[in-house]
């Protein structure tokens, strides 16, 4: 849940490490057509997508959710008499790749991935707008939100992903509210034998993980960037300045190495994982793409609200996967009619939820999936969080602000020197973009 080299590691098989990416071939041949669920397209304008340019479109998917694009895409074939071919590429480089091909002619039609691509996608001229039209009521409102860049929406979301805390109720029965709280929890099991780790969160080696610590920093009034009236958010309005960010500098001198060891710079996440599914610790601060390990390894879970440090709440980045279009698409009328009538489908987002495990961006299939209280819980806790900013700008934040964080966490420097240094050098870089 990284394309981005000056990104924190951060969740999932989506940001983290290398995937796999499926090159989707659709080859139109015409005759009728109708969407499988709710859409039914005439046989003139079947043939109208083998007139909209060339009869063959590309779209990149990660391989992990290639499998559920079989069946929809079948449907689009029976429909369209489009023919789906699977190929594999190194999704590590996959971004780069489509903001390098697209202006070349040699880029896909298509390509899935993670919403905060967009802002570079839009500055670099690859991705097209789409019209979803009435089908956006259909979506979840952050989700849509997400794919929202400048007013205009280029993607069509089909999942949403957002931290948690796990937490082992054979070790800690109860929730608790604030983070005081949780440490006191952890550290009593600690004390009685029963863990060895009274909390859990992977840390990237050279880069600690800002993504997984965001709820902490949020709830003493700390966000990224302001936001505007919309909810989008202003590159001019850098707020890791605020008064709070050198509150949560100190906290995390405090919790870290030189202090109580609650946050431990080498512990990184394959070792918050392992260590939790062992039953060594009562917390793990993650997301739902660790919940089946967790479940396999036979523990008794809860998914615990995320807990609060200041008096404002304690909210986590959203991620939303979804569908984009080439702005070099040779033929958007097909690319469109694919993305905006078939993978907005229930029978599209309920099989990419089956293979991923991610809440569905659709409505009618999130409510589906939330029968699962793990997926309700999680669901209820990103509706109080905010989109990753997709802007552009973000790729200047990253380094300084996960390398000041570890540093912090390691015991280096001086919390208030290091985040005022760390706010002035993101501003420089952001004016220098």
């Amino acid at each position: 849940m990284k394309v981005r080299s000056t990104q924190p590691t951060r969740r999932h098989a989506l940001i983290t490490g290398v995937m796999s990416v499926a090159v989707l071939a659709l080859t139109a041949c015409g005759g009728g057509a109708s969407e499988s669920s709710s859409t039914t397209t005439t046989s003139a304008a079947a043939a109208d997508l083998a007139e909209g340019g060339s009869t063959t479109l590309t779209m990149w998917v990660d391989a992990e959710r290639a499998p559920a694009l079989e069946e929809i895409t079948r449907s689009f074939k029976e429909d369209t008499g489009i023919e789906v071919k699977l190929a594999v590429k190194d999704f590590a480089a996959v971004r780069d790749d489509f903001i390098t091909q697209v202006p070349t002619g040699k880029g896909p039609d298509l390509i899935v991935g993670p919403h905060d691509w967009l802002g570079t996608f839009v500055q670099n001229g690859v991705v097209a707008p789409v019209e979803l039209g009435d089908k956006a009521a259909g979506f979840q409102e952050s989700a849509v939100q997400a794919m929202t860049y400048d007013g205009s929406v280029y993607g069509v979301p089909y999942a949403l992903e957002n931290i948690a805390l796990l937490r082992n109720t054979d070790l800690v029965p109860e929730p608790a509210d604030t983070f005081d709280e949780v440490i006191a929890n952890g550290e009593a099991a600690v004390a009685d034998g029963s863990a060895v780790y009274p909390f859990l969160v992977g840390m990237d080696p050279k880069q600690g993980d800002p993504y997984h610590l965001y709820p902490l920093q949020t709830s003493l009034g700390v966000p990224v960037f302001g936001q505007n009236e919309d909810g989008s958010y202003n590159a001019d309005e850098l707020l890791l300045g605020e008064p709070g960010g050198v509150e949560f500098a100190k906290k995390l001198v405090e919790w870290g190495d030189t202090g109580s060891k609650i946050i431990n710079s080498n512990i990184t996440g394959d070792i918050a994982k392992e260590k939790f599914n062992a039953g060594e610790s009562p917390y793990f601060l993650t997301g739902p793409w660790n919940v089946p390990d967790a479940q396999a390894a036979g523990l008794n879970l809860a998914v615990d609200k995320l807990p609060t440090v200041g008096d404002e709440d304690a909210q986590p980045f959203i991620g939303v996967n979804g569908f984009f279009i080439s702005s070099q698409s040779v033929n958007a009328l097909a690319a469109n009619e694919f993305a905006v009538n078939y993978l907005s489908t229930e029978a599209a987002q309920d099989a990419m939820y089956d293979v991923g495990g991610r809440p569905p961006a659709l409505k009618a299939s999130f409510d589906k999936a939330a029968s699962d209280p793990i997926v309700a819980a999680f669901g209820e806790i990103g509706a109080n969080g905010v989109p990753m900013p997709a802007l552009p700008e973000m790729q200047a934040v990253w380094a300084d602000w996960g390398a000041t964080e570890l540093a912090l966490i390691k015991g280096s420097g001086d919390p208030e020197g290091a985040w005022t240094t760390m706010v002035g050098n993101i501003e420089a870089k952001i004016a220098g973009q």
